[in-house]
C-alpha cells in the first residue's frame, strides 16, 4: 500500500488558514477605515462649522480691533475736534440774540357768532408761538408776520430767561416779516450776513424754539437759492437744516454766526428734509424800512408783466424765448406819468436785462423792481420789433393802494 506524506496535508491547511486570516485582516482594515471615515465625517459635520465660526469671529474681531486702533490714531491727527468746537462757537455766537415768542390772539377757533349770541359763549384767546432774533441792542427784533399776526399780547423770552412784553413796530405781509420792539437792557444783537454771497452747499445753522423747545440749533447746508412759492414777492433760500413749527422767525446763520436768512416755511406740517428762509438781502431791507417808515417802500415800474417761455414764444411769434413780457403799461395822469411811461416802455416789449442782470421771467423782474431804491435810475434792455433797445427808468415808490 502506497502512503502519502503527512506534511503536504498540513501545508494545505496552513495555507487556507493564512488566506482566511488575511481576508479577515482586510475586512477588519476596511471596517476600520470605514469607521474612521465615518467619524471624520461626523467631526466635519458638527465641529468644523463651530471651529470655522470661531476662526471667522477671531479674524473679524482682530480686524475691528485694528480698525479701532487706526481710528483712534487717525482721529487724534485730524482736526475734527476743531470742527466740533467751531460748530459750538457758531451756536454761542448767535444764541444770546435768539428769542422765544408767545402770542395771545383774538382769532376765534371754531364756533359761530349765532352760537355765541344764543349761549353767550366766549371763546378763549388762541395762543401761538415762534422765534425771533435781536438785530439791534436797542431792542429791535425781526420775526415772521405769521408768528405775531392778530396778536393781542406778545411775550418775548430772552436767552437769559427774562420775559418782557413786545410791541409791533411794523409788518410786511408780502414777505411775511415783522419787526418788534422790547424794552430791556444788556441785549446782544446778532450781525447781519450777506445771503447773496453764499452759494449752494454752504454750511448753515437754524436756531429757534421748535415745538417750544427753546435754544435749539440744527445744522445743514444751503440746498438752493431763489426758490419761489407762487408769489413774485417771495424769494427763498432752501436748506436741509431741520426746521419745525416754532422755528418760524428764528435766524438761519452762516459759519460766522451771521444772519443770512429768517426761517419761515416748511413743506408739510413737520420737517421733511426741506426748509425755507427769507434771505438776509430781503429781510434786512424790509427791517430797515419797517423800523424807519413803519411800512416797506417798494420800487414801482408801472407795467403789467408776464413771462416768456418756449411755448409763449412759439404761439406769439416772439423773437426770444425768455424775459418779462410787457402786457400793458399803466397810464396815469399825464402830469404824473408812471415810471414805465416816462421811460418809453411799450406794451409788447420784452425786458431781457435789468441793471446788467439777465431776466428770464416776469416774477424775477417784479422782485428786482421792488428791491430797487426809490428815485434811482436803472437801465433795462428790451426787445422791440426784433431789436434790442436800452431804456432808463426812474424808480418810483409803489402806491400803497395796490400792495
Amino acid at each position: 500500500m502506497h502512503e502519502f506524506p503527512t506534511d503536504t496535508a498540513d501545508s494545505s491547511i496552513d495555507e487556507r488558514t493564512a488566506l482566511q486570516t488575511e481576508a479577515a485582516s482586510r475586512l477588519a482594515n476596511r471596517l476600520t477605515w470605514f469607521l474612521t471615515a465615518l467619524v471624520v465625517l461626523l467631526l466635519v459635520r458638527f465641529f468644523v462649522p463651530y471651529f470655522a465660526e470661531h476662526i471667522q469671529y477671531s479674524i473679524t474681531k482682530g480686524r475691528q480691533r485694528a480698525e479701532l486702533e487706526a481710528a483712534k490714531e487717525g482721529l487724534q491727527q485730524l482736526p475734527l475736534g476743531e470742527l466740533s468746537t467751531a460748530y459750538q462757537l457758531v451756536s454761542k455766537r448767535v444764541a444770546p440774540s435768539v428769542v422765544h415768542i408767545n402770542v395771545a390772539s383774538s382769532i376765534v377757533r371754531g364756533g359761530s357768532a349765532e352760537f355765541d349770541r344764543r349761549f353767550q359763549q366766549a371763546h378763549p384767546e388762541a395762543r401761538g408761538q415762534g422765534s425771533g432774533v435781536i438785530v439791534d441792542s436797542a431792542g429791535y427784533i425781526v420775526t415772521n408776520n405769521h408768528v405775531i399776526a392778530d396778536a393781542t399780547a406778545i411775550q418775548v423770552t430772552l436767552s437769559s430767561g427774562r420775559t418782557v412784553l413786545g410791541t409791533v413796530v411794523g409788518i410786511d405781509a408780502l414777505t411775511d416779516l415783522a419787526v418788534l420792539k422790547i424794552e430791556a437792557a444788556d441785549l446782544e444783537a446778532a450781525e447781519w450776513g450777506d445771503s447773496d454771497r453764499l452759494d449752494a452747499g454752504a454750511l448753515v445753522w437754524a436756531v429757534g424754539s421748535p415745538f417750544g423747545l427753546q435754544h435749539s440749533i440744527t445744522f445743514g447746508i444751503l440746498s438752493a437759492k431763489n426758490r419761489t412759492t407762487g408769489t413774485a414777492w417771495q424769494d427763498f433760500l432752501q436748506t436741509d437744516a431741520a426746521v419745525n413749527p416754532g422755528n418760524s422767525g428764528g435766524p438761519l446763520v452762516d459759519a460766522q454766526g451771521r444772519i443770512i436768512g429768517i426761517n419761515t416755511a416748511i413743506v408739510g406740517e413737520s420737517y421733511q428734509g426741506i426748509s425755507f428762509a427769507i434771505p438776509s438781502s430781503v429781510a434786512k431791507q424790509v427791517y430797515e424800512n419797517l423800523r424807519t417808515l413803519g411800512h416797506v417802500e417798494r420800487g414801482w415800474l408801472g407795467a403789467q408783466l408776464g413771462s416768456v417761455n418756449d411755448e409763449a414764444a412759439r404761439e406769439l411769434g416772439l423773437p426770444v424765448d425768455r424775459g418779462a413780457y410787457v402786457a400793458a403799461v399803466v397810464t396815469m395822469d399825464p402830469r404824473k406819468p408812471s415810471p414805465a411811461q416816462r421811460a418809453g416802455l411799450q406794451a409788447g416789449d420784452i425786458v431781457i436785462k435789468w441793471a446788467e442782470q439777465q431776466i428770464n421771467d416776469g416774477d424775477t423782474l417784479t422782485r428786482l423792481v421792488a428791491g430797487a431804491k426809490v428815485g434811482s435810475d436803472i437801465e433795462m434792455t428790451v426787445v422791440r420789433d426784433g431789436r434790442e433797445i436800452v431804456l432808463t427808468v426812474n424808480i418810483a415808490a409803489r402806491p400803497l393802494q395796490i400792495d
